[in-house]
């Protein structure tokens, strides 16, 4: 699972931001807009005509006005360094628009310049006339909705894997053993409800007119052999060693069927239902349901 979620998370998570912009002032704008069209003016031979008040057209959008022509080739390189003499450090588009209508004759992105030393549309022919040199400048962090959305199914995802985590530390967990589990119930039991024959450290357990043996999993109910899978067994030898007494359905499933990681509480319907039928030639003992409860061993029934 680890491995399937690294595409999503690279979804998700774009490369290291870069350092938080500085909020700049429009003083400094106004003054690296004016230094530029100042520089594009002399470059074209002309260091009389006045230089008209820089414009903020819109949220982060500023541009400057020139009637005169200018060559374009130089603008990329004027602007950047101006922007960089006023440490002005973000991104940015500029459009060259004609005054009347807003066409845009020409254009490029900042990384246009950056990466290549290069623009778009350089070195074809600028229409005469009237044009505004605009530049918008881009808002890198993440605040649009865009990576709002993507935070929130992060958010979701990465709880939905603790959630999985959880679960499976959870399970892996040990469970209390029987003894520690049960020991109010087991305290009082009576010694004579079942044997274990043969002296300590034997697998065979006496219970009414049955036997049982654990380690090679085979029952003998009223003298009758009959074979028992690993789990009957598992489930019998707990009824056997706690006869007559309540075991709730959950103590149950995780006293026998811990080790599959899953827990069902209908396996131990379906298991009790074979044992009472491997357990029907021994008049002596049966198990009982208490409803919505669980099961009891009864022993020592009148034959």
């Amino acid at each position: 699972m680890p491995l399937l979620a690294v595409p999503f998370l690279a979804w998700l998570l774009p490369a290291a931001p870069e350092a938080t912009p500085v909020v700049f002032s429009p003083e400094k704008i106004n003054l690296a807009l004016r230094r530029t069209a100042d520089g594009l003016l002399r470059q074209s031979g002309d260091s009389t005509s006045r230089i008209p008040a820089i414009e903020q057209s819109g949220a982060g959008v500023w541009r400057v006005k020139l009637e005169q022509p200018f060559v374009y080739e130089q603008l990329p390189n004027l602007l950047q360094a101006s922007l960089d003499q006023y440490g002005i450090t973000m991104p940015y588009e500029v459009a060259v628009r004609r005054c009347f209508d807003s066409t845009i004759d020409l254009g490029y992105h900042q990384l246009d310049y950056l990466e290549n030393k290069a623009v778009p549309c350089g070195g074809r022919e600028m229409p005469e006339g009237c044009h505004y040199i605009e530049i918008s400048f881009l808002n890198n962090d993440k605040n649009d909705p865009l990576w709002a959305n993507k935070a929130v199914i992060l958010v979701m995802f990465l709880g939905g894997l603790a959630g999985i985590w959880f679960y499976r530390w959870q399970k892996s967990m040990p469970l209390a053993p029987l003894t520690t589990a049960t020991s109010a119930l087991t305290q009082s039991l009576p010694s004579q409800a079942f044997t274990s024959v043969g002296g300590p450290g034997t697998d065979w357990l006496e219970f009414g007119k049955s036997r049982l043996d654990v380690s090679s999993q085979v029952l003998f109910c009223n003298e009758i052999r009959q074979t028992l899978t690993f789990r009957e067994t598992k489930l019998l030898r707990l009824f056997v060693t706690h006869p007559d007494r309540l075991l709730e359905r959950d103590l149950i499933l995780r006293e026998v069927w811990a080790d599959e990681g899953v827990l069902v509480g209908r396996s131990v319907d379906v298991f009790v239902s074979r044992l009472r039928k491997k357990l029907s030639d021994d008049p002596t003992v049966g198990i009982v349901a208490v409803h919505g409860v669980g099961y009891r061993l009864e022993t020592g029934k009148e034959v």
